[in-house]
């Protein structure tokens, strides 16, 4: 059997494993299923996630031009305290943006190599602590904009890191730790304008991945420079494919990129 079309980030579903998707514009396939068989990955062009042309991708799924003008990579994508659409300023399209960054957002501990503090909108919670492998997570504040979730994130990454160790991660060289704990030790860093924000009260989450054997050696798969793998599936965890022979497949960061598979 035989797919094709675009990468983009795999679909999940909050189950214990995780459920994994790619999907596809007409069709999708369930990775889950695929656990201890053979898959065959090539190479098969580029599609911009925003033009929709065959135009090698620059960042994000994006080409060139689009990456620097599209709302959806505006420099507040990462850095959250660079947001202003609660000052009804723009900065490439304010409806967008208003949309985007004017709705809950949470802070949050994520433990996947270490604990890191991190930001998303409350909308995409489990979802994002799914895509960074994170084996348990906790929410620290639920704020009203993206502005106050950036403040926060960055006031509290002067005493807790805001980085995934991803080869930790993949190889499980991991360590379960009392997240509740380090939330309440980190409340007296928490700004002023967003205390009142701060949850008291929550557990940790814990999620299971599908995975039948973790890596030891970490090779990573780029299919522009290597434009065809064929191997048995051996794991899904966070973004990446995990195969025999230790080579890994990190699909977030191949999005944009156009895929023939076959299975068998």
């Amino acid at each position: 059997m035989q797919y094709h079309g675009v990468l983009t980030k795999m679909q999940t579903e909050f189950t214990n494993p995780i459920q994994y998707y790619l999907v596809f514009e007409n069709d999708f396939l369930n990775l889950n299923q695929l656990l201890g068989k053979k898959i065959k990955i090539q190479f098969a062009g580029y599609q911009c996630l925003s033009c929709g042309l065959d135009r090698k991708i620059f960042r994000q799924g994006f080409c060139y031009d689009c990456f620097y003008s599209t709302p959806a990579a505006g420099d507040w994508i990462m850095n959250p305290e660079l947001s202003k659409a609660h000052l009804d300023i723009e900065d490439r399209d304010l409806v967008y943006e208003k949309k985007v960054q004017l709705q809950p957002h949470i802070v949050y501990l994520a433990n996947s190599s270490n604990v890191k503090v991190g930001v998303t909108r409350k909308s995409q919670i489990p979802t994002r602590w799914i895509d960074q492998g994170a084996h348990e997570a906790i929410e620290i504040v639920e704020v009203p904009n993206r502005y106050l979730a950036g403040i926060t994130e960055i006031a509290l990454k002067e005493h807790v890191s805001d980085k995934t160790n991803w080869r930790k991660m993949l190889t499980n060289n991991v360590l379960d730790l009392d997240l509740v704990a380090i939330r309440d030790s980190l409340k007296q860093y928490i700004p002023e304008e967003a205390k009142e924000y701060y949850i008291p009260t929550n557990t940790e989450t814990n999620i299971h991945f599908p995975v039948l054997q973790y890596p030891t050696k970490l090779t990573t798969l780029n299919l522009e420079k290597t434009p065809q793998h064929e191997g048995v599936l051996k794991g899904i965890k966070g973004q990446y494919l995990l195969f025999e022979n230790d080579v890994v497949f990190n699909v977030r960061s191949s999005e944009g990129v156009v895929v023939d598979i076959s299975l068998g």
